[in-house]
């Protein structure tokens, strides 16, 4: 194991991308930050790295593999939390809503994986996706989010079978209801009829065994367990769910 580590990070620039960005710096790590939109963190250090890249794009992941070959530092771990959520009915989601869902939250995934197995073959090191609890129980208009991330932790599984002889170990962090722009427009969007989004929130939280929306920085630190080979050395294909008890939870119960 490398006493250099240094993630590569997708979807850097804000919510839980941005915080993992944050998490990973804080322990220690180098971080090359990964968006679409440039990622703008307050990073100390020249050792990080910050990249505009559409993950969307085979050829610019292409591309980013290169670059990142070229690192003086190998890469030890590839964080997957680049995400695109789309709240619409079935009859609403168009051919380009689910491909471009599938392109970002799965495809993105896959092809970094298997771009960079060999590098973090080399450094003992670790894949951490970042799926949803909507994996594993969803709601109305979810179908095209719903499916691509059941469809990562799928992908996970697969990829920990197949790259734990070289010394990969691949998991996935599940989250629940977490306070980012992305809950936020989809709360708006799917349950608004004129409430705000803090409203919406609150409402959330009271239905949450903890009675609490998550923070971006609750899921960071899951993702840094996870890829952090000394505290999780014997953990590959597992699912993390960090819901503050959502799924524990039968949706006919009324907590108290």
């Amino acid at each position: 194991m490398t006493t250099h580590q240094t993630a590569l990070i997708t979807g850097a620039a804000r919510g839980i991308g941005a915080a993992t960005a944050e998490a990973f710096a804080g322990a220690g790590w180098t971080v090359i930050a990964v968006d679409r939109d440039e990622p703008t963190l307050s990073l100390s250090g020249s050792r990080h790295r910050a990249l505009r890249v559409d993950v969307r794009d085979p050829i610019q992941i292409r591309r980013l593999i290169e670059v990142v070959g070229d690192e003086p530092q190998p890469v030890t771990a590839l964080v997957n939390t680049a995400a695109v959520q789309v709240t619409r009915s079935l009859d609403e989601t168009s051919d380009e809503d689910w491909e471009n869902v599938m392109e970002v939250n799965v495809r993105a995934a896959f092809l970094l994986a298997r771009g960079l197995a060999s590098s973090l073959a080399r450094q003992a090191g670790a894949i951490v996706n970042v799926a949803s609890v909507h994996a594993l129980a969803t709601s109305h208009s979810m179908a095209a989010y719903a499916a691509s991330k059941g469809a990562l932790v799928c992908l996970t599984r697969a990829l920990a079978v197949e790259l734990a002889p070289i010394g990969v170990r691949v998991n996935a962090v599940l989250p629940g209801a977490i306070d980012t722009a992305m809950l936020r427009a989809g709360l708006e969007r799917g349950r608004g009829r004129g409430r705000s989004s803090g409203e919406l929130l609150r409402a959330l939280a009271e239905r949450t065994p903890m009675r609490r929306i998550g923070s971006p920085g609750d899921v960071a630190e899951a993702i840094l367990f996870l890829a952090d080979g000394t505290r999780s050395s014997f953990i590959t294909g597992h699912s993390l769910i960090v819901d503050g008890g959502a799924l524990a939870c039968l949706s006919t119960e009324v907590t108290t």
